[in-house]
């Protein structure tokens, strides 16, 4: 996923549903006291590569093997279908594409492996989201990783540039 070449305006352009994913991983894994950061991870990695699928016209789904990343895929993929359906009752609303919620996904997982130290007992990412969270109590519309400016034109983000970002 570190390869994937995310669109420049995507996370831009889904600013409200970027923070909902990462709000959910964060809800998920203050109830789940057990939850690592690798837990978070596999099941991020896991979404990423159902929707790049589902993207390209094949509905294939492989869940995570561990109980808990595969309780936080089914809970995000529960997400997703909620969101989608709301979507779809709102007649002058966009339909979510797969690809972008596949972007969003190989998003996530660069940030995290960005913000975990890789330890097996690591909560560094989730402290990360939830720390980004506090903006509900705060009255600010979006997360600090969400605040981003309108998209330049001509640039790719990659691992490279995402490690030299201002934003993280």
């Amino acid at each position: 996923m570190l390869d994937e070449k995310i669109p420049q305006d995507i996370v831009h352009t889904h600013q409200q549903l970027m923070a909902a994913l990462a709000f959910s991983i964060a809800k998920f894994c203050a109830v789940q006291p057990a939850a690592v950061d690798a837990d978070v991870l596999t099941a991020i990695q896991a979404l990423a590569q159902t929707y790049k699928t589902l993207s390209s016209g094949i509905i294939y789904e492989k869940p995570p093997d561990s109980p808990l990343p595969r309780e936080l895929y089914a809970a995000l993929i529960t997400f997703i279908a909620e969101v989608k359906k709301q979507q779809a009752e709102h007649a002058d609303a966009a339909a979510l594409k797969d690809l972008d919620l596949f972007f969003l996904w190989v998003f996530l997982y660069r940030m995290g492996l960005l913000r975990t130290n890789g330890r097996p007992r690591s909560r560094r990412f989730i402290e990360f989201l939830r720390g980004q969270l506090d903006f509900l109590e705060c009255g600010t519309s979006l997360p600090l990783f969400l605040r981003l400016p309108p998209p330049v034109h001509n640039v790719t983000i990659d691992s490279t540039s995402l490690r030299t970002s201002p934003y993280f």
